[in-house]
């Protein structure tokens, strides 16, 4: 414990002086204790919404709007909660950001949020200014720290956040009839942005979080997220979804996309240490989960182009986003939130649970159209299932995000 604080303290050395409130102590604590809530709320009045059970009569296309909360509203929350979190321990020097910056970083967001649902009322230039304002002072503030890096160990990050804004400026540029590209097609596009940064970004989770476990454990073997792996697997990704969004329908999506699957099944090896196994420790279960339910997402997709009688492409991407990203961002909040509150990291039955049932809602969701009869009840259902796990979130680590570290660091 003592030379874990030492690590933390070093990170934290250039934590701003003066009083500053628990919840905004550090990047993920305000974030975290917003987007649970958000999340439950948005599946289930989308699961609502498209089963006719309530009308959101103010929004006008609910479809474009479900789809950008999914993939930029509650992406974007992940990238404020991982880069500000983050940055500090990627680039030693880099001061925090917390307090009054912290509270309108956040602010921002929610302004995001809220213009987005009311869109139709107050204009798609305003809604825009908003969200891609959000993403160009995210990308400013980690800028400085990653091209002063000597070594860019960290470049593919900014690289990927920029596509990310390229893309989302696309999306309110069709919205507006400015450009002919169509809407639904930009944000499929984003999905696989949103997989890359996932990717690039589990790469240093798992190092962190495996490494973790190992030293709690007392195992003296060191955890490596191999580079070459994660950039094939990132080569295959941004090949199938350029591909997609400039040729849909090619034949070689079938082929690209069974590449996919194959190099993120490639990571997996990663997991197999010399000395020790651990590939049935519960929270390495967890972990292998995130790279398994992409890479199944990604097998889907080449099956459906290999048999174009089933015609479930829109369904079997749902691997991707009720999966991959559910899995994310519950996994990576709990490991956030314990970690960088200073506790352990841990495993119970109600984790477990909370991880099949994204696990099962994903399944559910994904093959809806082998049971068509069944479609309402299978996105309520889904919906539910997905929204279990934040729930769970907030029962146990809400308490976490608002109070002091466990080991008395500051943040």
């Amino acid at each position: 414990m003592e030379n874990k604080k030492q690590y933390a303290s070093k990170h934290y050395a250039y934590y701003p002086k003066g009083e500053i409130p628990i919840y905004l102590a550090y990047g993920f604590r305000p974030i975290l204790l917003i987007l649970a809530p958000y999340i439950i709320v948005s599946i289930i009045l989308w699961s609502l919404s498209f089963s006719g059970f309530i009308n959101l009569s103010f929004i006008e296309n609910p479809l474009n709007w479900h789809m950008y909360e999914m993939i930029f509203g509650i992406g974007f929350a992940g990238i404020i909660a991982f880069f500000l979190t983050g940055v500090p321990e990627m680039f030693p020097g880099s001061i925090p950001v917390v307090g009054k910056k912290l509270f309108y970083i956040v602010f921002l967001w929610v302004l995001g949020r809220v213009s987005f649902w009311f869109m139709d009322f107050i204009g798609v230039f305003l809604v825009a200014i908003l969200n891609i304002s959000l993403t160009i002072w995210i990308i400013s503030l980690i800028a400085k720290p990653v091209f002063a890096d000597v070594n860019k160990r960290h470049i593919s990050l900014a690289f990927t956040l920029l596509t990310i804004l390229i893309i989302q400026t696309m999306f309110f540029l069709s919205v507006s009839n400015i450009i002919t590209i169509d809407t639904h097609s930009i944000l499929i596009l984003s999905i696989g942005a949103f997989i890359v940064l996932i990717l690039l970004a589990l790469r240093r989770i798992n190092m962190e979080a495996i490494n973790e476990l190992l030293e709690q454990e007392n195992i003296d073997e060191t955890f490596y997220s191999r580079p070459p792996r994660y950039n094939l697997a990132i080569f295959c990704v941004m090949l199938y979804t350029a591909i997609e969004f400039l040729f849909p329908n090619n034949s070689v999506l079938a082929y690209l996309a069974l590449a996919c699957m194959a190099s993120i099944l490639g990571i997996l090896n990663d997991f197999i240490l010399k000395d020790n196994n651990i590939l049935f420790k519960p929270f390495i279960i967890y972990l292998i989960s995130i790279l398994l339910m992409t890479s199944i997402g990604y097998g889907f997709l080449g099956f459906d182009y290999l048999n174009e009688d089933i015609n479930a492409l829109n369904h079997f991407r749902h691997f991707l986003t009720t999966g991959t990203y559910g899995l994310v961002f519950y996994i990576v909040m709990i490991i956030i939130s314990t970690i960088h509150t200073g506790r352990k990291i841990f495993t119970n039955i109600w984790l477990s649970i909370g991880v099949l049932s994204i696990i099962l809602a994903t399944f559910i969701r994904s093959f809806i159209s082998f049971y068509e009869e069944y479609t309402i009840q299978a996105y309520i259902i889904s919906s539910i299932l997905w929204a279990i796990p934040f729930i769970i979130y907030m029962k146990i680590f809400i308490p976490f995000l608002l109070n002091s570290r466990a080991d008395g660091i500051k943040g």
